[in-house]
């Protein structure tokens, strides 16, 4: 499973349909924290999170006899929007299923696009509506887009370690959030093989770790959903998951953050950087913050995942 070769052709193939975020140092975080801070900016790519990379890398790496059949996906939040805006922009038919609990604003969101969606009244739990979901396209002759059991949307994902590469070619360490692990697997899975000395750094709210609790007892957990200002990247992982190898294999460091931490978090980046994320993006400087004496004078990237977060939340964050 070479991630390093397979990120080389992800960026390739879906290079023409994406941005290459900036990435903008910030002399505020780095007095703060005592080392060189860069924020990698995945919450101005399009449909404002980077989960548009994987969901066009699979999908360009259909066959045109699957492109014709369509996809099916399983998301409330930003992986529908990148599979409804990565189907869109190729032509291709989809199916979004989303639960019955799902909020009007996400429902609003997802409608301007030409997705068909249907919403699964018999659960809200995310491995149950997952695997109907996959039966479902199984049974329809179409492909299932995974948010991240999925090595073609890892490689799609793994086109940040790419980025960052470049534009900060002294990094020392990079931290991303961790959901089901597609993200950090990419980005790890690229770095490590092309530069080893770079520290790959997991951060996760301390109230739903589960990737983390995962790689720490040696298999796939599941916990209990809990409310979290990291909501993106709630969720527990499906058992037999590519993921959770990957992040054995690439990830160097494992790093929690309270709720109090990434609500000042978010609040540092609206009021000092002026960017407006969700709080999956802010979990990876409150987990600096919260370890910077271990990363003094270091160049650290934080990747900062994406912008979708509810007003009800920003409410919370400036009260």
């Amino acid at each position: 499973m070479n991630i390093h070769q397979r990120v080389l052709e992800a960026e390739k193939r879906i290079r023409p349909y994406i941005r290459m975020t900036s990435v903008d140092f910030s002399p505020y975080l780095s007095k703060l924290c005592g080392c060189k801070v860069y924020l990698k900016l995945e919450s101005e790519q399009l449909t404002g999170s980077f989960k548009i990379r994987g969901a066009l890398n699979k999908i360009l790496s259909l066959t045109p006899e699957q492109r014709r059949s369509g996809v099916v996906a399983y998301s409330t939040g930003n992986h529908a929007l990148g599979v409804a805006h990565a189907s869109q922009l190729l032509g291709v038919k989809s199916i979004i299923f989303v639960p019955y609990t799902v909020s009007k604003a996400k429902l609003d969101a997802l409608r301007f696009y030409p997705s068909e969606i249907k919403i699964y009244k018999k659960s809200d739990e995310e491995t149950e509506i997952t695997k109907y979901a996959r039966a479902f396209a199984q049974k329809k002759h179409m492909t299932f887009v995974s948010p991240y059991n999925d090595l073609d949307v890892v490689a799609g994902q793994g086109t940040i370690g790419y980025e960052i590469l470049q534009q900060v070619p002294g990094a020392d360490a990079v931290f991303a959030c961790v959901g089901g692990g597609g993200l950090i697997s990419g980005i790890g899975g690229f770095i490590k093989e092309a530069k080893k000395m770079v520290k790959i750094v997991a951060c996760s709210p301390r109230v739903f770790p589960s990737m983390h609790e995962s790689v720490r007892l040696g298999k796939i957990v599941i916990l209990p959903i809990r409310d979290t200002f990291s909501d993106g990247s709630v969720g527990n992982n499906e058992l037999d998951t590519i993921t959770f190898p990957l992040c054995q294999s690439y990830v160097d460091d494992w790093l929690l953050a309270t709720e109090r931490q990434i609500k000042v978090a978010l609040r540092l980046l609206i009021e000092k950087h002026y960017k407006l994320v969700e709080g999956a993006a802010a979990v990876t400087l409150a987990a600096l913050m919260n370890n910077k004496k271990c990363y003094q004078g270091k160049n650290v990237v934080l990747v900062l995942c994406g912008s979708n977060i509810g007003i009800d939340k920003i409410r919370k964050v400036i009260r």
